[in-house]
């Protein structure tokens, strides 16, 4: 019974209750993956990937400044379209003349006539649809031929804006499609950006295809902070890719440099505003002597990789900094002493040549 008398005292409540509020004060605190003073081991889905047991990252999601590379794979006007000058048709007719066939593509001149050909003449054609223009084609060619077969496709407008191209997704989540307006692709993937951008266009062509695909990956990132031994930090921005590990990190930076220290750690920023993020600690010399991957972490969008200074030349740059003024005063005072003398001693010489 003594033991229990002993937590039942005043003091021993006291520190208790202290301990409890403290726990409480603290909040949410950093988690170390390496702190073996830790009695129970995270679980699973907690530990991060490393080198050897990467995880592929989610889908990526569009925002900016990010650059898209879009493609027009299929772009036809709606119908139905009035052909106009400089559009190209693609006529195919069968049962020509052995020496002049007509197989090909045909620009519709400023007048808005086509030339088939010497033997076959012009035709005029703009204004019309394609059924139309195919039946006057028919036509101008029954003077010439007994049973021509007239096919006629549109192979490309003069309005259409020329679309294919590298876009920057702007500041407002957008991308300018010049004359075809503007579409809204912040937070979407690749496959939701494709849709929004066919259904844009859907408004002037009939069931346009296009293909999208990263032309800069600019809007996921991870930095590199470097401690400048009390002379100021630097700091990198470094594109994620999705397969970038510490060692990756450090090799941007061209290695450690004499003002770094071994100390490295990954800070994670966490999801949404609990602001617990996870802190892990960087064995540099067992990932470069040794070749252990076990803290080689692999790097995710918004971590910090921070290098922390070497304390002796953060103390020699220090008590460089403290002293610097107290040198400049003894020089200036001791410039100030030099020139008096020599101004005394040019004195006495020049007292001496007027005596002799």
């Amino acid at each position: 019974m003594a033991p229990y008398s002993v937590l039942r005292t005043p003091y021993a409540t006291g520190i208790t209750l202290a301990l409890i509020i403290c726990a409480l004060l603290t909040g949410c605190q950093p988690f170390d993956h390496y702190d073996h003073t830790l009695k129970q081991q995270p679980p699973p889905q907690f530990e991060p990937p490393r080198e050897m047991a990467k995880v592929s990252l989610p889908a990526y999601q569009i925002e900016p400044p990010d650059l898209l590379q879009i493609e027009v794979l299929k772009l036809v006007p709606l119908p139905p379209y009035r052909l106009e000058s400089y559009d190209v048709l693609q006529i195919q007719v069968m049962n020509t003349l052995l020496d002049q066939p007509i197989d090909g593509y045909y620009l519709i001149e400023a007048e808005g006539i086509i030339n088939l050909g010497p033997a076959y003449g012009t035709v005029r054609v703009a204004g019309m649809t394609i059924e139309e223009a195919k039946r006057v084609v028919t036509d101008q060619l029954l003077h010439t031929l007994r049973e021509p077969q007239v096919s006629v496709q549109l192979a490309r407008t003069s309005g259409t804006q020329q679309i294919s191209g590298v876009y920057l997704v702007g500041p407002d989540g957008t991308v300018n499609l010049k004359q075809y307006g503007v579409v809204h692709l912040a937070g979407k993937t690749m496959l939701e950006a494709r849709l929004a951008i066919q259904k844009q266009l859907g408004q002037f062509f009939d069931s346009p295809e296009v293909a999208i695909d990263m032309a800069g990956y600019n809007s996921k990132v991870y930095y590199i902070i470097t401690e400048g031994a009390g002379m100021g930090d630097n700091v990198v921005r470094v594109p994620v890719t999705g397969n970038e590990t510490l060692l990756d990190a450090i090799s941007q930076i061209g290695g450690l440099s004499q003002l770094s220290s071994k100390k490295i750690h990954i800070a994670r920023p966490a999801p949404g505003t609990s602001g617990c993020e996870q802190i892990l600690p960087v064995d540099w010399v067992a990932i470069s002597r040794g070749g252990v991957t076990a803290t080689n972490y692999q790097l995710f969008p918004g971590d910090r990789v921070f290098i922390t200074e070497e304390p002796i030349v953060a103390s020699t740059n220090f008590i460089a900094r403290v002293t610097a003024p107290l040198e400049r005063l003894l020089g200036i005072t001791g410039l100030g002493v030099s020139t008096v003398r020599q101004s005394q001693l040019m004195g006495r010489d020049f007292n001496r040549f007027r005596s002799g």
